[in-house]
C-alpha cells in the first residue's frame, strides 16, 4: 500500500507489519484502566470517552470512579437534574461535556431501554456524540471494526505512515482515509488495533520527548527513517487558560457547584475583578445551559 501526504514524499506502508508488533506491545504494556475492565461495560466506556476529551487520565480517574459509583447505569444519571452532572464533573474542564453526557443518558434511557446501543448509527444519533465517540464506544465496548481517531492515534499515523512529526490541527479527509486503510480486516483485531495505537501514542509516541527506543515499530516508522524532520506548516495550537474567559467561567461554576442553595449575584461578583469579562463569562454559562438565572438575581445549576 502507498500512503501519500500533500507535503511529503510517498511512503510505502504494509499495514500488517504494523498491526502485529503494536498489538503485541499493547498486550504487555497497556495500563490497567477501569474503563478497560470487562465490568466497566459500554456505559463505563462511554463515560470515560466523554471525560478523557482534552483531559489527562490522572485527572479523570477519581472523577470517573465517583461518577460510576453514583450513576452505574444511564438511567441513574437520567433521573437526576442536569445540574447534578455539572456538579459532579468538578474541575475536569469543558463542563458542557457533562450536560452532553446527561443528555445521552436520557436518550439511552428513553430510546434504548437504558442500554447503550451497539449499532454505530444509533450511537451517532445520541445527543452529544460525534464520530469519534461513536466509533470509540462501538470499538472499545463492543469489539467492532471502526477507525478511532483521537489525537494520539493521529500522531502515531502521521509519524509512522506519512513521515511527518505532527498531524494537522483538525482531522482531515486524508487522515480518515489513511486510518481506514490501516484498519485490520478482522473485527476483533481491528478493535485491538484501535486501542493499541491509541496507547502507543499516549505512552511512547508522545507529542514531546517521544521514546523511539521503546517503540515496537521504530524500524518501520517513516518519520524516524527520514531523520525526524521538524514540523512544517501552521503552528500547533497551544492551550492558554490563565486570564481567559474559560478561567472565569471555571471560577463562577466552582461557586455554584459548592452551593446547596441558589447563589446571589454578589457571591459571583467576588470571584473575578474585571466586571465586563465576568459578565461575559456568566452570560456564556447561561447561554450554554450550564447556569440557570432566577428572577430574584440569584443563580443555580440547571434543574431541567
Amino acid at each position: 500500500m502507498t500512503v501519500t501526504h500533500e507535503t511529503q514524499t510517498s511512503v510505502a506502508v504494509d499495514p500488517a507489519s504494523l498491526h502485529t508488533p503494536v498489538i503485541a506491545w499493547f498486550e504487555q504494556h497497556a495500563r490497567d484502566l477501569p474503563w478497560r475492565r470487562p465490568e466497566a461495560g459500554a456505559w463505563g466506556v462511554m463515560v470515560s470517552e466523554f471525560m478523557l476529551q482534552q483531559t489527562p487520565v490522572t485527572r479523570v480517574l477519581p472523577v470517573y470512579e465517583q461518577w460510576l459509583a453514583r450513576w452505574p447505569r444511564p438511567a441513574d444519571l437520567a433521573e437526576e437534574a442536569p445540574g447534578e452532572a455539572v456538579r459532579a464533573w468538578g474541575r475536569l474542564g469543558y463542563p458542557r461535556r457533562a450536560l452532553r453526557l446527561h443528555g445521552a443518558a436520557q436518550a439511552i434511557t428513553e430510546r434504548h431501554g437504558g442500554e447503550v446501543p451497539t449499532d454505530h448509527a444509533q450511537l451517532l444519533a445520541l445527543p452529544g456524540i460525534g464520530e469519534y465517540t461513536a466509533a470509540a464506544v462501538a470499538s472499545f465496548a463492543y469489539g467492532q471494526r471502526h477507525a478511532v481517531l483521537d489525537t494520539n492515534v493521529r500522531r502515531v499515523f502521521a509519524r509512522a505512515a506519512t513521515g511527518i512529526q505532527y498531524p494537522p490541527n483538525a482531522t482531515t479527509a486524508a487522515e480518515r482515509k489513511l486510518a481506514r486503510m490501516l484498519l485490520p480486516e478482522e473485527e476483533r483485531t481491528a478493535a485491538r488495533w484501535a486501542a493499541a495505537s491509541m496507547e502507543l501514542g499516549a505512552l511512547v509516541c508522545t507529542a514531546k520527548n517521544e521514546d523511539c527506543a521503546r517503540c515496537p515499530i521504530a524500524e518501520r516508522c517513516a518519520w524516524r527513517l527520514a531523520g525526524k524532520p521538524a514540523h512544517v506548516g501552521p503552528a500547533r495550537r497551544g492551550q492558554t487558560y490563565v486570564g481567559t474567559d474559560r478561567q472565569v467561567r471555571g471560577k463562577l461554576l466552582a461557586v455554584l457547584r459548592e452551593a446547596v442553595t441558589p447563589v446571589p449575584q454578589s457571591a459571583l461578583d467576588a470571584v473575578w475583578h474585571e466586571p465586563m469579562q465576568r459578565g461575559r463569562a456568566l452570560d456564556g454559562l447561561v447561554a450554554d445551559g450550564l447556569v440557570e438565572p432566577l428572577e430574584n438575581g440569584h443563580y443555580r445549576l440547571p434543574l431541567t
